[in-house]
């Protein structure tokens, strides 16, 4: 059956640029009535214009589409509040939220400053708590919703400069990890996206030659299938050029050394409790300590 955004509304932040503006269009074009976010501000978090949004609300309208403008920033919960407001008055209800918003302030941990450290977190982690929180009650409510998270390698797996937006892209798959319990009673899904595109935010990091492969376009496809009827819960999906993969947390299967143990039983037994052969992942924290305490 063929994937239908027909009498959904969306609301995707960032959206007046790059991966955002991808995502809107492409919902639009299946049906959905899309809310277009975007502060309109520099890279790095500064200045403001509705401009940008207002462009894509406008392409949306002349391909036939309905959408609407909102230039909050997400890190301003009051401004998040009235922005769903805004959707629920236009449209009369909220279905699926992507939470995109972000910014850089690239440095080496050495160099950074705590100011710098804090805006990045503001904007990739709380904006996405402070949206997530206000669609939440719609969403119960009506027993169906459709969350994104958009994590990134950085964050998976780390990156020289980066370790403020590493923080808040990790922090995005626990916040992540939490919802898809809590949401499962209501069909709330909530999953992740690990997009690499060709955008602002990577333009000065990658060279021209693969910055063409890159096409936003390529990660949408992804994170439409994440905000569909058919999408699972608690799922986290790299994507770039054409490449889609679920990564996923995994645990060795481990030694236990009892309750006596000691440094040097953990040094003994290193390679044992490294050992990745047979690793698998859980669904949930209390499992593991399930595990831990069988016998």
């Amino acid at each position: 059956m063929a994937i239908s955004f027909k009498g959904k509304v969306a609301i995707v932040t960032g959206a007046g640029a790059g991966l955002g503006k991808a995502y809107a269009l492409e919902l639009a074009k299946l049906g959905a009535k899309v809310m277009v976010n975007d502060l309109g501000g520099a890279r790095d978090g500064s200045g403001g214009s509705s401009a940008a949004a207002m462009a894509v609300v406008d392409e949306i309208k002349k391909a036939g589409g309905e959408a609407i403008a909102n230039g909050a920033s997400v890190s301003d919960l009051a401004g998040v509040e009235n922005m769903v407001k805004e959707t629920v008055k236009a449209f009369g209800t909220v279905d699926i939220l992507i939470n995109n918003a972000g910014i850089l302030r690239d440095k080496s941990f050495k160099k950074i400053t705590a100011d710098d450290f804090k805006a990045v977190i503001d904007v990739h982690l709380m904006g996405s708590i402070y949206c997530t929180k206000a669609v939440w009650p719609i969403m119960d409510e009506k027993g169906y919703g459709r969350i994104v998270m958009t994590t990134s390698s950085s964050g998976l797996y780390g990156n020289f400069g980066q370790s403020n937006y590493a923080a808040a892209k990790l922090g995005l798959v626990g916040f992540m990890n939490a919802l898809k319990l809590e949401g499962q009673k209501k069909n709330i899904h909530v999953n992740a996206i690990a997009p690499t595109g060709a955008t602002r935010m990577t333009e000065d990091l990658l060279p021209p030659e693969v910055l063409g492969r890159l096409k936003p376009e390529l990660i949408a496809p992804a994170v439409l299938y994440l905000c569909s009827e058919q999408a699972p819960t608690g799922t986290i999906i790299e994507a770039a050029a054409g490449y889609y993969a679920k990564v996923q947390i995994i645990e060795a299967k481990g030694v236990k050394l009892g309750l006596n143990a000691t440094v040097e039983d953990v040094a003994k037994n290193w390679d044992k409790i490294t050992d990745m052969n047979g690793a698998a992942p859980f669904n949930a924290g209390p499992e593991v300590v399930m595990k831990i305490l069988s016998d």
